[in-house]
């Protein structure tokens, strides 16, 4: 679990490493506040999400059609910075989109990468997660 979470998390910089406030960035999102507005917003909020803990946001923005029964997350891998290489679509006047980006974590004492190509539906006007590629 980050340290993130707490009374003041809004102050806080986001998980996402996206520069900006917890409060300004993937919290709202988290919290169920507001949508996010694009495909990568709302790949940045699943990542906040690993990152904190937050299990119902990640299967909640999963697509149903893809979402696993049962989500099982490693407690013991601490994500902690994410680098976003491109988007493609995912925009509010779109109904797909692709994020390609790298999840950088530690995990039993050692820094590792997981690089990603996600892809992204508009699914009764929200964004959702349909699944992804691992790369390299």
């Amino acid at each position: 679990m980050s340290d993130v979470t707490g009374a003041a998390d809004g102050d806080r910089r986001c998980p996402c490493t996206s520069g900006l406030t917890f409060g300004e960035c993937c919290g709202p999102i988290l919290s169920g506040a507001r949508r996010a507005p694009t495909a990568e917003a709302l790949m940045r909020s699943r990542f906040s999400a690993f990152a904190i803990g937050d299990r119902d946001h990640i299967l909640d923005s999963w697509h149903p059609r893809t979402r696993p029964r049962r989500l099982v997350v490693d407690d013991g891998i601490q994500w902690y910075r994410l680098d976003v290489e491109s988007a493609s679509g995912g925009t509010p006047f779109d109904n797909t989109g692709e994020v390609t980006f790298t999840a950088h974590y530690r995990a039993d004492g050692e820094r590792r990468a997981l690089h990603q190509r996600s892809r992204f539906e508009r699914r009764d006007g929200r964004w959702v997660y349909l699944d992804g590629t691992v790369e390299g």
